[in-house]
């Protein structure tokens, strides 16, 4: 089913994690808990990406800093996967832990450490990493957080030192999303909240959600694509408008799912209704899963996905 078009996919995770989940039945403020569950794994949005490419059988490499111990156990925990491609750029800092606290109805709460300082030596070995990696057709997903640092300007950065052909992602908020915007890369992929952030305002139905993605990609955005949570998604590009939903039966973990998204998005060929389609399809296959190293899409993922290039632009939006 994937139906990708691109070369290695390269993901850039500037403050990556081991990320911790414990299952409760309850949380209780001030209480004493005992998790029923708790698995560890690597951490970070664009490492998140890249294993989800991996699994669905898509040409991955996942960049990241690690000082030598915590890349090594970091990549450690990626090798498992079959052609996730890890590469630890060393560098004096440790990695953070981030911990999820799923409880049984669904309900997730996470505790996010800051990461330590990448300075700007690490920095520059950063963005020689993934000129080593990336070729003409490749694209580089910059996700997530950056940690203490690191300007906001990163992933511009890393977009003038590549080459034209190769293609720019951004999964970020607030000054990185605006300096992404400035830059007019190739595709930036806001959820509702980044996206009123970007703005100053609130978006309250589709249409204002159409308006603004359609005035970034006239002003030199690629494609803007917007995760709506429960209410599906939007994607404004080259080939117009188009907005889809995948409902699901039981939400296990919010975690992740805006990753497994634009993985499915970049797949997919990372444009047009197919792409949107593959997204939301990994979307719910990775909300239907307890994990953050979520499945691969199913027949039946895909199956619950409705596109329309002509949606109701007065539907009022829950997410």
């Amino acid at each position: 089913h994937v139906v990708s078009s691109t070369r290695m996919i390269i993901t850039v995770t500037p403050n990556p994690s081991f990320d911790q989940t414990m299952h409760l039945d309850a949380l209780v403020p001030g209480d004493v808990h005992r998790a029923s569950e708790v698995t560890l794994e690597a951490g970070g949005k664009g490492i998140n990406v890249a294993r989800a490419l991996a699994l669905a059988g898509v040409e991955a490499a996942a960049v990241f800093p690690g000082g030598r111990q915590d890349g090594e156990h970091l990549g450690s925990l990626l090798d498992v996967i079959y052609a996730l491609s890890p590469i630890s750029v060393p560098v004096d800092r440790p990695i953070r832990v981030n911990t999820t606290v799923v409880e049984s109805d669904g309900r997730t709460t996470k505790l996010n450490e800051s990461g330590e300082e990448l300075d700007a030596e690490g920095q520059a070995k950063m963005i020689a990493a993934v000129n080593d990696v990336a070729h003409a057709g490749s694209w580089v997903a910059v996700c997530g957080s950056l940690p203490p640092g690191v300007e906001a300007d990163f992933a511009s950065r890393l977009h003038a030192s590549l080459g034209g052909e190769t293609r720019l992602a951004i999964d970020a908020s607030g000054a990185a999303l605006v300096h992404a915007v400035e830059a007019g890369c190739d595709l930036i992929k806001p959820n509702h909240e980044e996206l009123e952030e970007l703005v100053g305002r609130p978006l309250e139905t589709l249409g204002d959600i159409i308006d603004v993605a359609t005035e970034l990609h006239v002003g030199g955005v690629g494609a803007v694509v917007v995760s709506l949570g429960g209410d599906g998604a939007l994607l404004v590009d080259s080939e117009g408008i188009a907005f889809g939903t995948s409902p699901v039966d039981h939400v296990e973990n919010t975690v992740g799912a805006g990753d497994a998204f634009l993985a499915g998005f970049l797949a997919g060929g990372a444009s047009g209704i197919t792409a949107l389609s593959e997204a939301l399809a990994w979307g719910r296959a990775a909300v239907s899963s307890p994990l953050t190293a979520f499945p691969p899409a199913t027949d039946d993922d895909r199956a619950a996905v409705t596109v329309s290039t002509n949606p109701d632009r007065a539907l009022r939006l829950d997410s």
